[in-house]
């Protein structure tokens, strides 16, 4: 007979968290967060009750726990994209694409993240609001150097950003984000090149 090895008790501990995560974000997707009971999550999840509180606090700890590891997630994709090349121009649109893919890959936590969290509860909507700037931040950081532009240009680019993901999101289309990134790289590097063009680095690689 084949003894298995008996996992690390850290490794279950964090699968179990994983699962009662991403059991939130998909209940929250399909139901709205408002509708989605602890009752809903355990058995999504597999899990006892009793687990999910020896982990959080509750649906709202639950919640924005799942929140934060998606936002932080979608953040370090961006992060390590434009780690990846030098150009100004190539960093945005390769931050772009890999915020489109995230989006892709995670329909589920993505509307968590974009749609949700902005009215279920006060300290979802903050959260949002954080994420929201720290792209802000990322925006400013990596995109080309142009004297002239409004102050908030950063804020209004990465705030159309997420509202034209959110529609997409909203009609059950995230999995074909990807093919925004043309229209999107376009919209985001206009202001910061002359002539408002931009150029052969708006296309999927």
């Amino acid at each position: 007979m084949t003894i298995r090895p008996e996992l690390p008790r850290e490794f279950v501990a964090g699968h179990k968290r994983r699962r009662m995560m991403d059991a939130i974000a998909a209940l929250t997707a399909e139901q709205g967060y408002e509708a989605t009971k602890i009752a809903d999550i355990v058995r999504r999840a597999a899990v006892a009750r009793k687990t999910l509180y020896d982990n959080f606090d509750g649906k709202e700890d639950l919640f924005l726990s799942a929140l934060d590891a998606t936002q932080t997630e979608m953040r370090v994709a961006v992060e390590e994209a434009c780690e990846r090349t030098t150009a100004p121009e190539d960093k945005v649109v390769a931050g772009l694409e890999a915020l489109l893919e995230y989006v892709a890959a995670n329909p589920a936590a993505s509307r968590m993240f974009m749609i949700e969290a902005i009215s279920s509860t006060q300290s979802s909507a903050r959260l949002y609001e954080a994420g929201l700037k720290r792209f802000v931040e990322l925006l400013r950081e990596n995109a080309p150097a142009r004297d002239g532009l409004p102050e908030t240009i950063a804020e209004s680019l990465v705030g159309g950003v997420a509202w034209i993901l959110q529609q997409r999101i909203r009609r059950g289309e995230a999995e074909s984000a990807p093919d925004l990134l043309p229209e999107l790289s376009q919209f985001v590097l206009a202001p910061y090149l002359v002539g408002g063009q931009a150029g052969g680095t708006a296309r999927r690689k």
